[in-house]
């Protein structure tokens, strides 16, 4: 069955032309026709989804977890993988007009935006800029993913109606990014999100245990603070954005604060390696410039979403919380 109801059933205009030849979604690109309106947490899935940045954490799972639940997936990369666990294409979002053929011719309900180069301004800021101007052309529905480095950490807490101050050049991408869709495509959603973990894939995950081993040279720090999300979480969380017409900006994080150094001590517990190994600092020692504690406040998500956005001692545990 392609369409899961989430909760009551949705009277629903189902397309029925073959894989790639569908016409266009009709309604203002927010999916097939809605005739019956029901909360936002209650609408079923539209058929076809595009995931962006396929080949990496977030993405991978997104598509995955997308697949299993009945969408018809497709990713995109910007060079061929080996293998993905949906059917991919090449694509570079820095080409504008690539970005426009490619999306004309899969013709998605959605794009969920996850493709990120941390290193590369065209990628992060001009490449989300041109995912925009082609959804909005093609009458697409756009889920764009943003993060909390976009803030200074000057004030901590930080809620949807929070203007990005960002303090260093990725964060500064990312707000010009979340700047140029809002403009683009004023009814695409924007999820800000936190340091994305789970089941040792993680970024921080694959950090803490090179260290461990000696692999790498650096150190975590204690005075960091972030709200890590499960990337079953987020990835939940976007495809129910997916299916709805939210617009503007969300905030999608874990519920516990905690520093990059606990974080990695949960980790190293979880996987039974010695978290005295791992060697531990301060941002102000470092000199490294970088925000030290932000707080994604996600009350507006709690309240929205059917997706429990659970805290990192709920998923990963340690002495103070029962491995789940």
């Amino acid at each position: 069955m392609r369409l899961r109801q989430i909760a009551d059933p949705l009277v629903r205009g189902r397309p029925t032309a073959g894989e790639y030849d569908r016409p266009q979604n009709r309604g203002g690109g927010l999916g097939p026709r809605v005739f019956a309106r029901a909360p936002v947490w209650c609408m079923a899935m539209a058929d076809r989804l595009v995931v962006t940045g396929v080949t990496g954490h977030l993405g991978a799972r997104v598509a995955r977890r997308a697949a299993a639940a009945g969408w018809s997936v497709v990713g995109t990369c910007f060079r061929a993988a080996s293998s993905t666990a949906v059917p991919s294409e090449r694509l570079d979002i820095r080409d504008r007009a690539t970005v426009h053929e490619l999306l004309r011719r899969v013709r998605p309900d959605v794009v969920v935006h996850t493709a990120a180069g941390r290193d590369d301004w065209r990628v992060m800021a001009d490449g989300a800029a041109h995912v925009a101007v082609a959804t909005v052309a093609l009458g697409i529905r756009l889920v764009h993913v943003s993060s909390d480095a976009v803030f200074s950490g000057r004030d901590i807490d930080y809620d949807e109606s929070a203007l990005p101050d960002p303090i260093y050049p990725y964060g500064a991408a990312k707000a010009a990014a979340e700047t140029a869709v809002a403009a683009i495509d004023p009814a695409a959603a924007i999820v800000r999100t936190s340091l994305i973990v789970g089941d040792g894939g993680g970024q921080h995950e694959i950090l803490t245990r090179d260290l461990i081993a000696g692999r790498v040279q650096g150190a975590l720090f204690t005075d960091l603070i972030r709200k890590p999300v499960h990337v079953d979480d987020l990835s939940d969380a976007l495809l129910e954005l997916a299916a709805t017409d939210h617009r503007g900006v969300l905030n999608v994080a874990g519920a516990d604060p905690i520093s990059r150094y606990d974080l990695g001590v949960l980790v190293a517990q979880r996987e039974g390696l010695d978290p005295v190994r791992i060697p531990a600092a301060t941002i102000a020692d470092s000199g490294t410039r970088m925000a030290a504690d932000v707080r994604l406040s996600t009350r507006r998500a709690v309240s929205l979403l059917r997706t429990r956005l659970r805290g990192v001692h709920d998923f990963i545990g340690g002495p103070h919380a029962p491995h789940r």
